[in-house]
């Protein structure tokens, strides 16, 4: 039976997205594989949910700047399965690991996405760091616990050596950047690692935390950095070794997952939730049409 609603209701929550000028594309992944993975996995830890979703995208494609809006474009939701980078990937599992069903996964994608749940550009998280900021529960900043080397730089983010932004009307924010450096992955930190963790490639570059994004998973043959590839060799989503890979980064910031259960939402509340939303987007664009209208 609760196949059945679930099946009956993803084609009106898709079509609400889709109606606010948003992007839906599920790709190779149809409802009824979620459907089960839901609940096969329902009282899994929060980092076997995240090895087993994300192994749903392997050899998926990689694409930069998937993320549709801008200072100048109204922000749409994209949920797009087919084409990742490396943040929105994260994006993807993330919000898969919170949720119990098809319905409450596409509130889960705003709320891991964007701060206070508000779909537009600079309520982005645009920062990796952004994840852990302010009252974020459902994530926490580990990197310290993992390695007792572990190093802290405070960081103004959002602000370029020059001075200049980086995501011009975003105010540049503060933040001290805890991170392991490459030279001191040794033995005991691959002990302190979870399947799951999610891994950032720390960098020195001012203004910036990280500059890319996987997630640490144990396999028989060693562990490896699963993530969507921008390497000309690979372009989609694979397992790269993990030392290899890391050992050649200035560092790593290593974030966990908080065990909770997924959220349980009655498929109306979600429904209703996900109209609302693409009502909002629907007005948004309607006043920026009469806008536009009335300055031509």
């Amino acid at each position: 039976m609760r196949k059945v609603l679930l099946a009956a209701w993803l084609p009106c929550i898709c079509t609400a997205y889709a109606g606010g000028g948003n992007d839906i594309d599920f790709h190779n992944i149809n409802e009824q594989k979620l459907i089960k993975l839901f609940q096969e996995n329902k009282n899994s830890s929060p980092g076997q949910r995240i090895k087993t979703f994300s192994s749903l995208f392997l050899g998926n494609a990689y694409a930069s700047n998937r993320l549709i809006g801008s200072n100048h474009a109204n922000e749409k939701l994209v949920v797009d399965f087919g084409k990742l980078d490396c943040f929105t990937y994260l994006d993807y599992v993330e919000s898969l690991r919170r949720s119990d069903s098809v319905h409450n996964f596409f509130e889960n994608v705003i709320r891991t996405r964007y701060a206070k749940g508000e779909v537009s550009y600079l309520s982005r998280k645009h920062f990796f760091s952004d994840w852990v900021s302010g009252n974020q529960r459902n994530i926490k900043d580990v990197t310290r616990s993992v390695s007792r080397q572990a190093m802290t730089e405070q960081k103004e983010l959002n602000r370029k050596k020059d001075g200049s932004p980086y995501i011009i009307g975003l105010e540049a924010k503060r933040r001290d950047i805890s991170y392991i450096p490459a030279n001191k992955i040794d033995a005991d930190t691959l002990d302190m690692l979870r399947d799951g963790d999610y891994i950032g490639i720390y960098t020195k570059t001012p203004g910036l935390d990280v500059t890319h994004t996987g997630i640490f998973i144990r396999k028989k043959d060693g562990p490896v950095f699963r993530n969507a590839s921008s390497l000309s060799r690979n372009m989609k989503v694979v397992d790269s070794p993990f030392l290899e890979y890391v050992r050649k980064q200035p560092g790593i910031v290593v974030y966990r997952a908080v065990n909770e259960t997924p959220s349980q939402n009655h498929a109306q509340s979600t429904a209703s939730f996900i109209i609302h939303s693409a009502r909002q987007a629907t007005n948004r664009q309607s006043k920026a049409t009469q806008n536009t209208e009335k300055a031509a």
